[in-house]
């Protein structure tokens, strides 16, 4: 008759394998990046006073400083996407705390949906290139904008970007998971940003409240990663178990 070893201590959530806890990690960081880079291209294409709040500015914007806009678009777009592992690092980091699972949701919402707006934006870059800003192409951007079936895809992005970034700021200041600083970089994001377009309109706040946001982000990944150590020791760089595996395996045979 086989004996059973005892088993031995129950971690308090699984070990994530090295693929996922590297694409977490790696979406942790890289995320708020591509917001800086967004925000700084186009705070160097506004700098002579355009900006992008009808079509008629926005494809004179195009036209102007195509190479910028293509770099804010790309990057509002890879942001979309990278803020699906950066929120599940987020979850991992404080798995109790409601207001992250809710801010945190709201983010990928958000960002999903500006990624959305930002591809619909190549469309314009192409116009600007191709035929120029014209009355007519302005007026077809403005009835795109305008359209009722699009207009909840913008309320969606406001409400994840501003709210969901301010939950998840204050579900990380309560749980106390990372230092006050961390929690405090991340929610000037939202704040800057009504700043920047109340009182500025230059982008300033907005790229420094990215940085601030990336600092915070950045920051939190070193948390989860610290803390992912804390919980499973004996843990390889390939996500197993190492030697403590093997030797189980051992006392089993």
């Amino acid at each position: 008759m086989t004996r059973t070893p005892a088993p031995g201590p129950i971690p308090n959530r699984p070990a994530p394998d090295g693929l996922r806890r590297t694409g977490v990690l790696a979406g942790m960081f890289l995320a708020p990046w591509c917001w800086v880079i967004a925000n700084t291209a186009y705070m160097l294409s506004i700098r002579d006073g355009g900006n992008d709040l009808d079509g008629a500015a926005a494809l004179a914007l195009a036209a102007e400083h195509p190479e910028l806009r293509r770099i804010t678009l790309l990057f509002v777009m890879l942001g979309g996407i990278l803020i699906v592992p950066a929120v599940m690092g987020m979850f991992r980091l404080a798995p109790a705390s409601r207001l992250v699972t809710i801010g945190g949701s709201m983010m990928v919402a958000g960002y999903v949906c500006y990624a959305a707006v930002a591809s619909a934006g190549t469309t314009t870059l192409a116009m600007a290139e191709v035929v120029g800003p014209t009355p007519a192409l302005a007026a077809v951007i403005d009835a795109a904008e305008s359209d009722p079936s699009w207009a909840w895809v913008l309320v969606v992005f406001v409400l994840g970007n501003l709210i969901g970034t301010l939950l998840l700021a204050g579900g990380l200041l309560r749980t106390r998971t990372v230092h006050r600083w961390v929690a405090v970089a991340i929610g000037s994001w939202p704040v800057a940003h009504v700043i920047g377009l109340l009182a500025f309109h230059n982008e300033v706040p907005q790229v420094i409240g990215a940085l601030a946001q990336a600092a915070g982000f950045a920051a939190c990944a070193a948390a989860l990663r610290a803390q992912e150590l804390s919980h499973h020791p004996g843990q390889s760089d390939d996500g197993g178990e190492g030697s403590g595996a093997l030797r189980h395996v051992e006392q089993a045979g």
